[in-house]
């Protein structure tokens, strides 16, 4: 199955020149698609630029596409961007649902990197890429430059209130089933959420109910990882730290906790900005993430 939900907001951005992509709205390169067989399945992904290696990765039910426009700006400064579909999602798809629990997404993307060959990198997640990128980096430490969350990771905090009460009411955010539960995970993850034509909304909402069980089958999974950045040995190399102030999905006061859990992190709240930190603020992600990779 494809995850398309993220790949079609990111186009919903493009189209619009929604202010989530900045003040151009434009995005000065291409990223090339690529893809690579890594046991039984095929990961896709997205490289641009020439330098350093830089790996971003994308959370929950999303895809490489929505780190676009950050992947481009970061190319354009002298780096070499790689956006994996991660296994199991986007167009990574062909591959068992064995593959969900995230230390495997972990021995797989090990098994990614040395393929393309990419060397030491920086790394940096989103949301489960988040707590992801955080495993890599503490089970493979030399072979990582640094580690940085953009937007709250997977596991330090709970789910939100907002994330509880609509669960309490039987409302599962993150795999909606009509229009009103889908603008509920619209406002959870985005600051302003973006207007979206009714008929893109309605494709959308069927993705999620034609395959209701796979979805569920993933966040059951998933779920499980609530707390796995807070126990245990810990990354001690440099460390950096994005988290929206207007989080939906995991509310700003855990940002304590994940800065004190990486003792050499730099972290800072980020005013106007939810979950999606790429998309909300691209611009100022970009601006404090390349400062941060300055040597």
């Amino acid at each position: 199955m494809r995850f398309i939900i993220q790949y079609a907001l990111c186009l919903i951005f493009f189209i619009s020149g929604s202010s989530a992509f900045g003040q151009s709205g434009n995005i000065a390169c291409t990223p090339v698609d690529k893809k690579i067989a890594i046991d039984e399945g095929v990961i896709h992904y997205l490289e641009v630029g020439k330098g350093v290696p830089v790996l971003l990765l994308h959370g929950l039910f999303a895809q490489k596409e929505q780190w676009t426009e950050v992947a481009c700006a970061l190319a354009n400064q002298g780096n070499q961007v790689i956006a994996p579909d991660l296994p199991g999602y986007g167009a990574s798809s062909n591959y068992p649902v064995s593959v969900y629990p995230l230390e495997s997404q972990v021995k797989k993307l090990h098994q990614f990197l040395g393929a393309i060959k990419m060397g030491s990198a920086h790394i940096a997640g989103s949301s489960m890429g988040g707590a992801i990128a955080a495993m890599y980096a503490m089970q493979y430490p030399n072979e990582i430059k640094s580690l940085a969350f953009i937007g709250a990771p997977l596991g330090v905090i709970g789910w939100s209130p907002q994330v509880k009460n609509a669960i309490f009411n039987g409302i599962n955010p993150f795999i909606p089933i009509n229009q009103d539960q889908f603008n509920l995970e619209m406002s959870l993850l985005f600051y302003q959420p973006p207007q979206i034509d009714s008929a893109v909304s309605a494709s959308l909402i069927k993705e999620y109910v034609d395959n209701n069980r796979h979805y569920q089958q993933v966040w059951d999974i998933v779920n499980f990882y609530d707390a796995v950045l807070m126990g245990g040995s810990t990354y001690r190399g440099k460390t950096f730290i994005l988290w929206g102030e207007q989080d939906g999905i995991f509310n700003v006061s855990g940002l304590p906790a994940l800065k004190k859990r990486f003792p050499q992190a730099s972290a800072r709240g980020i005013p106007e900005a939810s979950h999606l930190l790429m998309l909300d603020q691209p611009q100022k992600v970009v601006d404090l993430y390349s400062h941060f990779l300055k040597p």
